[in-house]
Formats: structure tokens, C-alpha cells, sequence
């Protein structure tokens, strides 16, 4: 396909066609880019983003840092409610 181009481009000298060859992946690229991306990209799954668990005890809540125990707030409880991670030597 592309020596039946190369050679089909009306020109004899090398570095004209080369310049030809040039503007038709750009031209090529541009249509792709503007016209033939965006009419397909409402099919295409990329922003359908679902995260799914079948974990029936997995907690999903988001705890807030205003939850925390602080020493200005008695009420709060005196243990931590996340386990404290571990850090393994490397």
C-alpha cells in the first residue's frame, strides 16, 4: 500500500515526495483526530467506571477526621478505630 502512494505522488524528486508523504499522515492524523475520535468515543467504555465488591462485610464507610480522638475531645474513645500499618524492614 504505501510504494503503490509513493509511487502514484506526481512528483520525481524524493524530497518532494517525502514532503507529499508528510502532509498525508498529517492530513490522515487531523481526521482521525478531529472527526473520527470524537463521533466514536460515546461507544467506547472508558468513562464507565464501576467498582463492584461481593464482599458482603466489606466496609464502605469514610471515616472523617473530625471522628478522631484528640486529647481536647474526652468523649472521643482512647483506641484507635484503623490498626496501626506495619512496617516491614527492607
Amino acid at each position: 500500500m504505501y510504494s503503490w502512494i509513493w509511487r502514484h505522488i506526481p512528483f520525481k524528486q524524493w524530497p518532494l515526495k517525502a514532503a507529499v508523504s508528510a502532509v498525508l499522515v498529517a492530513a490522515a492524523g487531523a481526521l482521525l483526530w478531529y472527526q473520527v475520535f470524537p463521533a466514536v468515543e460515546p461507544l467506547l467504555p472508558f468513562d464507565d467506571v464501576q467498582v463492584e465488591t461481593n464482599d458482603p462485610g466489606a466496609d464502605t464507610t469514610i471515616e472523617s477526621p473530625a471522628a478522631r480522638p484528640s486529647a481536647s475531645n474526652p468523649a472521643a474513645p482512647a483506641h484507635p478505630t484503623t490498626p496501626p500499618q506495619q512496617v516491614l524492614p527492607s
